[in-house]
């Protein structure tokens, strides 16, 4: 949980920027898209983001199989939570 944490700020940028570049495509900007598309580049090229991801990714199948029935809602909880901190 304190690694969705640690990643709510850049994983809410990716987020941002990913609607960028798909209403900056859908609008014919390529120049706007391909600034977006930089800035994505640079936040995934970051050591500490990069780490952190990946240490998610191998965490999460874990918790979908934990056998305590209020994990998978809390989890879910605070994803929504997340999600919509960003707007």
């Amino acid at each position: 949980m304190s690694i969705s944490k640690d990643l709510e700020p850049v994983q809410c940028e990716k987020r941002k920027l990913r609607r960028e570049i798909a209403l900056a495509e859908a609008e014919r900007r390529e120049a706007d898209a391909r600034a977006a598309r930089a800035r994505f580049a640079k936040l995934d090229r970051d050591p500490k983001t990069s780490r952190l991801e990946k240490r998610l990714a191998e965490l999460e199948p874990r918790l979908t199989r934990s056998s305590d029935p209020e994990d998978l809602p809390a989890i879910s909880r605070q994803q929504r939570e997340a999600f919509y901190r960003c707007e």
